[in-house]
């Protein structure tokens, strides 16, 4: 996984696992495998008891509640080896679309792959592991993808576009980038956003249950459904993708945001202004032209 030569003999692979504290040795003789090697490497989480509870749970229900389960499945592979398995599966529960490009017609998953990896990477890597009897959890429905793991985050949701990264499990998240699942710089939940715009998805939304964090994906809904929520939700994210890119929110991009011809300008203008009032963004030159107005969130 690291993409480097395998060390020659057992005796120099030992060592490079305790390098990693994947492995350290026994008083007792020979070595004892420490929770961060269960938690990343194990073929079954469950023989370790200091972490069995941590394997991901992916739930498929039926419909859009929880009343009905169509399958139930817990991921008992450890994190770094089981991760590429555990998308796979999680993608091909994932609801599909049909769609026709140049006569052809072509299975399109309801949900980008990347933001669907990038937010169960999050999951895994910035759980409170000291959170006991519960592990992070991912449910699918017919209308969304709910992604919840233990603990509250470190940083407020409303800033997860722009603060740089804060892991409570500096060796996992570690380990898990030099394996190229996640690049520990803070950008998985941009990625998130401009997959989500690319794909003109409803908003993510982030919210904080009582000791856990959940991140929600939805599917497919026309604008004329979406209520003032969303609408601010979106643009909020987006004046937060355009500022990290050195870029603004204006009239032009939002459209472009959620699909609104050029003639509805004032559709758009309207969306812009719940955002403003909302506290959401603001105007980068309040004395600026109409035409010209650019926004900004209110952070920056």
């Amino acid at each position: 996984m690291l993409d480097v030569p395998l060390p020659d003999g057992k005796a120099a692979i030992l060592e490079a696992l305790s390098g990693d504290d994947l492995i350290g040795v026994c008083d007792a003789g020979g070595w004892n495998i420490t929770n961060l090697g269960a938690l990343l490497f194990a073929k079954d989480i469950d023989r370790f008891s200091g972490v069995k509870r941590k394997a991901m749970r992916v739930i498929h229900y039926n419909g859009r509640g929880r009343t009905e389960t169509l399958k139930e499945h817990v991921c008992k592979k450890g994190y770094a080896c089981g991760f590429e398995g555990l998308v796979t599966y999680i993608m091909a529960l994932v609801p599909a679309n049909e769609v026709i490009e140049k006569a052809l017609r072509k299975t399109v998953p309801m949900f980008p792959e990347i933001a669907v990896r990038e937010l169960v990477a999050n999951a895994l890597i910035h759980q409170d592991l000291f959170e006991t009897g519960t592990g992070p959890m991912l449910e699918i429905f017919d209308d969304r993808i709910e992604i919840t793991n233990p603990g509250e985050p470190l940083v407020d949701t409303l800033r997860f576009v722009d603060t740089p990264p804060k892991s409570r499990n500096e060796g996992a998240a570690s380990l898990m980038r030099r394996f190229r699942i996640c690049e520990e710089r803070g950008s998985g939940i941009d990625k998130v956003v401009a997959q989500i715009e690319t794909y003109q998805l409803p908003a993510p939304y982030f919210e904080v249950p009582k000791g856990f964090t959940r991140a929600v994906l939805y599917a497919h809904k026309p604008l004329s459904e979406m209520d003032k929520a969303e609408r601010v939700r979106a643009c909020y994210l987006h004046a937060c993708l355009k500022r990290v890119t050195s870029g603004f929110l204006t009239n032009a991009s939002i459209r472009e945001r959620l699909g609104i011809e050029e003639r509805n300008k004032a559709m758009a203008s309207r969306y812009i202004r719940e955002a403003v009032e909302e506290g959401h963004i603001k105007p980068f030159d309040e004395a600026a032209p109409r035409n010209m107005m650019k926004y900004l969130p209110f952070w920056a």
